[in-house]
């Protein structure tokens, strides 16, 4: 069959593209909608409409009721169109406001429709119409009942058939604009699915296992639910609140399959078993100025153990800022070289990387292991010479930032990847690291705690381990909202910290200025606190700086010869000054509230304790402020990771991006609908564990999608 021309009926799948259905014709159509990830029959399904609307039959207006759709027609009495302004552009079309009055057909009433910035073709078409028959919602102006925008079509008499209703209670549709392509041609589209196709929407649940699911509580098939959504049943409120439910649970229900598939890819290729003895391990701990806390060390034993083990370790470690993660990746570090093998360790930053390179070079700097750092401004010669020695196995352990998942990097034995701050990576970096040795293991970190409905979905292909103590002398960070009324103590309290010859981070939301938004700006800030503490220097660090501008700032600051330092949100992750114990953030309402809660992590790090004010010198909105009141009151990290997620939603699952717009969730919510989570979760793991025939068919369907697996 041509690509182009259209299925015949008995041809007609939800597996065949869109183009089959619609024909040659809607070629450009199909091609928008394809670019978005709407290739098939079955695609279309996942198109909710915006709304259906029941419609009332065409009556005397004075049916009319306000707030309620009304259908009535009327004889045009006048016409008033005003230019309102040209459209900017080619051509410059005058748009118009248009009044229009019209006269009820079957009373003397007279009501006013109105239409705004509408074309002149709009104007042209009521001038030639003599009857009208309209359809909107009815609302009252000075007292008067009139329709704004309604929609509309000229009768050729009294007796023409309606244009909005063939019978009485008939269901109006309407479909989102999906990448330009109208709600209108989307249900064009749609309406040419046949009747009986509706009936056949394939359901990856066994037949049986609905009817059971059904004796407990309402559990409609999958079929059923698609068709009240998209008004081939007449939806009710109860029938509609069940067809979502089935939709959500049907979301989180592919989603654990995928996982699922992903834990098994994972676990394909055999590991590089690596042992610790007693010996050598105690010997590690003797490196650390410090000891362990119960739950670092606990954390250690699952690595072990997975280390030891002939598949490949996939173990996320996630803690609140300043629990202890690295140190426990180091211990993981030294098991693996001490077994002949290399450790890479990726970060989002390159002042983060070059803060590990730092600490870690410290910490060993009486060993025999060999460490190096890669960067994107590391120079050619240097990232020649860094190639050669990963290749040979000169090099123990490497920190670098994306640099490391590059082609031209290669290691003679890579035995462990460690990926810090994995929120910032996508799930393909992750894997494009550990792929560069067939079994690599792979430990990740997360400074942001994993909610628990995280931890079943975007992380739910990961072993986790949590550590929830913190290192004894840490005397952690108090938070306040500062206002402008208490702007001047704020200053004031910087101004004795300094004097105790202690440092501070201020935060902002951009590096320049933007007439459109009202938020404060890095060069803005910058003057005015220098200005506000001319005896002190005040230094800038930003994403755009050339890598060697941020290092030298960086490690100026680091070495106490910059005492305050201006920054955006760079800063964000791992880095680590102890003498810095004040972080200012301008504009807080601008950033997540994880992000505000890992930035006041970097203060309070060490014996003294640290100061975080949320500076809002500005009016904010209330609901704005409601979320800074849970920073100011909290600081833990599950409860405020919680917070952000049920605000900002959870991103995309399985896509190259941790926030993809292709597959994001379409009616399922991870925090309003955790309920049906567990449930689908505790149905997909038994109907794998049974090896259910209908799952399995489903399985290798997700198989064949590479994006699950691989870097595409």
């Amino acid at each position: 069959m041509n690509s182009s021309s259209k299925a015949s009926p008995k041809n007609i799948s939800w597996n065949i593209p869109i183009h089959q259905l619609v024909g040659k014709a809607s070629l450009k159509t199909t091609d928008k909608l394809a670019s978005v990830g709407i290739k098939h029959l079955s695609d279309l399904l996942w198109i909710f409409p915006l709304r259906v609307i029941e419609l009332p039959p065409i009556r005397s207006f004075d049916y009319i009721e306000e707030g309620k759709i009304f259908i009535g027609r009327g004889k045009i009495l006048n016409i008033q169109a005003r230019p309102n302004f040209r459209v900017s552009g080619r051509g410059k079309a005058m748009l118009y406001n248009l009044t229009v009055h019209i006269q009820d057909t079957s009373s003397d009433q007279v009501i006013t429709l109105r239409w705004f910035n509408t074309y002149g073709s709009v104007t042209q078409k009521i001038s030639k119409c003599s009857l009208i028959e309209f359809m909107g919602v009815a609302n009252s102006y000075n007292g008067q009942i009139q329709f704004s925008n309604p929609d509309f079509t000229a009768l050729d008499s009294l007796e023409s058939k309606s244009s909005f209703v063939t019978v009485s209670n008939e269901l109006k549709i309407q479909y989102p604009t999906v990448n330009s392509i109208s709600g209108i041609q989307i249900k064009k589209i749609i309406d040419k699915i046949p009747a009986s196709l509706w009936s056949e929407i394939p359901d990856p649940l066994p037949p049986d296992f609905i009817i059971k699911k059904n004796k407990n509580s309402p559990f409609m098939s999958l079929s059923d639910a698609f068709k009240i959504i998209h008004a081939k049943i007449k939806p009710t409120e109860e029938l509609l609140k069940n067809a979502e439910n089935r939709l959500i649970y049907e979301e989180f229900f592919e989603d654990q399959l995928k996982i699922h598939l992903r834990r098994e890819f994972y676990k394909k290729p055999k590991a590089q078993s690596f042992a610790i003895t007693k010996e050598s391990y105690l010997n590690h701990l003797k490196i650390f100025p410090f000891t362990l806390t119960a739950d670092q060390e606990n954390t250690l034993l699952e690595i072990n153990k997975d280390l030891s083990g002939i598949h490949p370790m996939m173990r996320l470690i996630q803690g609140d800022v300043g629990c202890g993660k690295t140190a426990v990746a180091i211990m993981a570090s030294l098991t693996i070289i001490d077994n002949g093998a290399q450790v890479a360790l990726m970060c989002p930053t390159e002042a983060l990387a070059l803060q590990h390179f730092i600490d870690i070079t410290s910490l060993l700097k009486n060993t025999p292991y060999k460490i190096k750092l890669l960067l994107g401004s590391t120079s050619a010669k240097e990232k020649k010479s860094i190639q050669l020695e990963l290749v040979e196995g000169k090099i123990d352990l490497i920190i670098g930032t994306h640099s490391l998942i590059q082609d031209t990097i290669h290691f003679k034995n890579l035995g462990l990847a460690i990926i810090d701050e994995q929120h910032k990576f996508g799930v393909d970096q992750r894997i494009k690291l550990t792929s560069k040795t067939t079994g690599a293991h792979c430990l990740i970190m997360s400074a942001t705690p994993i909610p628990r409905s995280l931890s079943l979905t975007q992380y739910g292909d990961l072993d986790i381990s949590t550590i929830k103590s913190m290192p004894l002398g840490r005397k952690g960070h108090k938070t306040r909202i500062v206002t402008s009324e208490t702007f001047i103590h704020f200053l004031n309290f910087i101004k004795t910290r300094l004097s105790l010859k202690e440092q501070v981070y201020i935060v902002v939301p951009a590096i320049i200025d933007n007439p459109d938004q009202d938020f404060h700006n890095l060069q803005n800030i910058l003057e005015r606190f220098t200005q506000y503490f001319p005896d002190h220097s005040v230094q800038s660090l930003h994403g755009q700086m050339k890598s060697d501008e941020k290092t030298k700032v960086f490690t100026e600051f680091k070495n106490h010869k910059i005492d305050i330092l201006v920054s955006t949100s760079v800063i964000e992750v791992g880095i680590n000054v102890l003498n810095a114990t004040i972080m200012a953030i301008m504009n807080p309402e601008r950033f997540g509230l994880s992000s505000l809660h890992q930035l006041r992590g970097r203060v309070g790090r060490g014996e003294k304790p640290g100061f975080c004010f949320l500076v809002n010198d500005k009016l904010i909105a209330k609901f704005s402020m409601e979320r800074l009141k849970v920073i100011e009151n909290n600081t833990d990290g599950f409860i405020i990771a919680e917070e952000d997620l049920r605000i900002r939603g959870e991103g995309d699952l399985f896509g190259t991006e941790q926030s993809g717009a292709e597959n994001q969730k379409r009616l399922a919510n991870i925090v309003l609908h955790a309920d049906i989570l567990n449930i689908a979760r505790e149905d997909a793991l038994y109907l794998i564990q049974t090896q259910n025939p209908f799952i399995k068919v489903l399985l290798d369907k997700f198989s064949a999608d590479d994006r699950i697996f691989t870097t595409a």
